[in-house]
């Protein structure tokens, strides 16, 4: 399938990317369920032992990336893998998955002296904002994203980090959900629902005027009856506290657009996916992103191309039909039928690989054929790896 793919696209050089010193971000980003984590392993791995002193960074709730990497589990600080490494001993794997509500608790210690800073953690409505708020987890990424960043400059700890993005809905809320947070929790919103704390109590009737009833219900159904109340305790200690948390959004977002950023957008030859892929490749083109290109994950191999699935379910019929098979004829008749529906899948994934190549000439395609079992060491990664790299 590969050859037919790459006749309408270019390849991915992929190896040129992760051995560029120039490149210091990988983001590998696109649909729920789609390889994104192992591809973001696999790549980290490759570019460890190519020399690179590589973070991977990953918000994968399975845990299937501690396991294929040896370790017995991954948190919020970055481990290295041990034995990782180039033949002359350069480069180093470290990996990390996000914990949401610990990054946070990160930003509130490192902006807020210790006793405001106990008073936040402390507070029922920031309990739940930083455990459950739509958009958290994509901005605590980015938000790690920037740590990391900084602490690889300030302490040369790496000189690459590949950010698995998080499973969410759709693949642009990584790029969105931090602009809608740091709007909330910087901008009017938040302070119109605070008039009550503000105002002493003169706001709570012009709340309900202005419509926030429904949202304080909600919020009162979560939080108790005490919410109003939490809201302004927790707004009244984060004033000053949370001021940057947009300029970092922002500082991030423009990180995220330098040219020593490459986004690798992961897609499974199915039409959901690939719809949720060209809608980013159309996003990152728009915004003025590093685009590097797509990897197409868990493609249908075929053994022998030139067997139709029309001739192959054909054979099997026949053989199938035969009133004095010989020997081996209906182990014949399995394999032929198995072959057609491989070939049907093929055809079909070939088919929706050529309409988004089509649609989106120009973007460099590298194609993964599917493995017969998950990936669950390092040497899984190392092929998947090779795939990706046409090695």
């Amino acid at each position: 399938m590969s050859g037919h793919v790459f006749a309408r696209a270019p390849r991915l050089n992929i190896d040129r990317i992760l051995t560029d010193p120039k490149v210091h971000i990988i983001v590998c980003t696109g649909a729920g369920g789609v390889g994104k984590t192992t591809t973001a392993a696999a790549l980290g791995l490759r570019a460890a032992e190519e020399g690179r002193n590589v973070c991977v960074l990953t918000i994968d709730p399975a845990k299937r990336l501690a396991q294929a990497m040896g370790l017995t589990s991954l948190d919020n600080t970055p481990r290295q893998v041990p034995g990782v490494c180039a033949p002359d001993g350069s480069g180093s794997l470290f990996a990390m998955m996000l914990d949401m509500k610990r990054t946070f608790d990160e930003v509130v210690e490192a902006h807020a002296d210790p006793e405001r800073a106990e008073q936040i953690l402390g507070n029922p409505f920031y309990q739940a904002l930083s455990s459950s708020f739509a958009g958290t987890q994509e901005y605590m990424a980015m938000e790690k994203l920037g740590q990391l960043h900084v602490r690889a400059e300030e302490e040369g700890t790496w000189d690459l980090i590949i950010v698995d993005t998080p499973p969410s809905r759709s693949a642009l809320d990584f790029l969105d959900a931090p602009a809608r947070l740091g709007s909330f929790l910087d901008g009017r919103f938040i302070r119109i629902l605070t008039a009550p704390a503000r105002g002493a109590g003169r706001g709570i009737g012009r709340l309900a005027a202005m419509g926030f009833g429904i949202f304080t219900g909600v919020l009162s159904k979560i939080l108790g009856a005490q919410v109003l109340s939490d809201l302004g305790a927790f707004v009244a200690a984060i004033d000053t506290t949370f001021g940057g948390f947009r300029e970092r959004a922002d500082a991030t977002y423009e990180l995220l657009k330098d040219s020593g950023t490459s986004f690798v957008v992961v897609a499974a030859p199915e039409r959901d996916a690939l719809r949720e892929a060209a809608y980013f490749v159309e996003r990152l083109r728009t915004d003025d992103m590093p685009l590097a290109g797509l990897v197409l994950n868990r493609v249908q191999q075929v053994d022998d191309p030139q067997l139709t699935a029309e001739q192959a379910a054909s054979g099997a019929q026949l053989l199938a039909e035969e009133p004095n098979p010989a020997a081996g004829a209906e182990l014949t008749s399995a394999l032929l039928s198995l072959h057609a529906q491989r070939m049907q899948v093929a055809d079909r994934q070939l088919h929706l690989a050529d309409r988004f190549a089509a649609a989106h000439p120009g973007v460099p395609v590298a194609t993964v054929t599917a493995l017969a079992g998950d990936v669950h060491d390092l040497d899984g990664l190392r092929e998947v790896g090779d795939l990706v790299a046409g090695a």
